[in-house]
């Protein structure tokens, strides 16, 4: 850090010792011994402004508060099958590091379909994988690398990407809105991957919107996503999507691999299953794990982040009635039990 920014992070500790007692004890949560760092990555979200980013991170431990976000790694998804069912259809994972130590997550977002549970179920699962990967995860390679790992790298496998999946732009931006506002820098770079055509056309109208510093971080692989890729992981930390060309995020076939690291029989997604019953049992060990979603409040939509959902959605309509799909967006809303 220069000094401007050595000056920034002061000024951020010296607002953080005003703040109640209440805040300072679920803000450990949150920064698990790098309180220096997690205000830089918030003064980066807020382009170095002292006092927007104080605000960002205290309305974001108000959030946590008001949420229970401290206790969520106590309560499992139950019951199993109902998970599993999910991991299908949520497609993320866990599916190694790179060369740098920096965890590998894979998303398969357009073969992920959000249609076997309600939508706090969804919500549940991804602020579960957040705060895993926050707590848990990024901790263990901090210790392992003998430095600070704060950050990850995403591979996004576009296959199966339908102007259908339209009506999932409002769980998806909530979700968006969760990470936006309580998770910022968290991520290195996007690497997207199996791009189809109506990616291709978002993309040329959504890239101009974005800040320069989200552009740098994202990187659309046209043709083998292996030697790109390579530059950055050996081949056993590759998604399994990647590790065979036009193989894709298959749902299917796929799963019978031990290695599709969205599977709720992968490694990482027992570790972390395993990890939240565990806790669980710590919290309660007598009583039996209840059923039940977690209801989450959705933060306030940045207005620039809703400006790109709606010139998303514009694209997408006309892309659907150039091909004479037309897709609607009434009566979608954000509830569920």
């Amino acid at each position: 850090m220069g000094v401007d920014s050595q000056e920034a992070v002061r000024q951020f500790q010296s607002l953080m010792k005003e703040v109640d007692e209440a805040l300072k004890n679920t803000f450990q949560n949150v920064h698990q011994g790098y309180p220096s760092e997690t205000m830089v990555r918030f003064l980066k979200a807020r382009e170095w402004n002292v006092q927007k980013a104080h605000k960002m991170l205290v309305d974001s431990l108000r959030w946590r508060l008001d949420n229970g976000i401290d206790d969520i790694l106590t309560k499992p998804i139950v019951p199993i099958d109902l998970y599993r069912a999910i991991r299908e259809s949520q497609l993320m994972g866990v599916s190694g590091y790179t060369k740098q130590g920096l965890p590998v997550i894979a998303i398969g977002v357009g073969l992920s379909t959000y249609d076997k549970a309600s939508v706090n179920y969804y919500i549940q699962s991804h602020i579960q994988m957040n705060e895993y990967r926050d707590r848990v995860v990024l901790p263990q390679a901090s210790k392992k690398q003998g430095r600070y790992i704060g950050n990850c790298v995403k591979i996004l496998d576009m296959t199966g990407l339908k102007l259908s999946q339209l009506n999932q732009i409002q769980l998806l931006s909530a979700i968006s809105s969760i990470d936006d506002l309580n998770y910022p820098e968290r991520t290195e770079t996007y690497y997207i991957v199996n791009a189809p055509r109506i990616f291709s056309a978002c993309w040329r109208v959504v890239k101009p919107l974005l800040q320069e510093r989200t552009r740098r971080k994202i990187q659309v692989i046209y043709g083998s996503a292996k030697d790109e890729l390579f530059k950055i992981m050996d081949y056993p930390s590759l998604p399994h999507f990647c590790k065979k060309e036009g193989s894709g995020s298959s749902r299917h076939s796929d799963y019978e691999i031990i290695d599709n690291c969205f599977s709720l029989d992968h490694a990482f997604h027992q570790q972390l299953y395993n990890y939240i019953k565990e806790q669980a049992l710590i919290v309660e060990p007598i009583s039996p794990i209840r059923q039940g979603s977690v209801h989450v409040t959705i933060p306030e939509q940045d207005p620039e982040d809703t400006r790109i959902k709606h010139t998303i959605e514009s694209e997408l309509h006309k892309l659907g009635n150039q091909n004479g799909l037309v897709t609607s967006l009434n009566g979608l809303k954000i509830n569920g039990s």
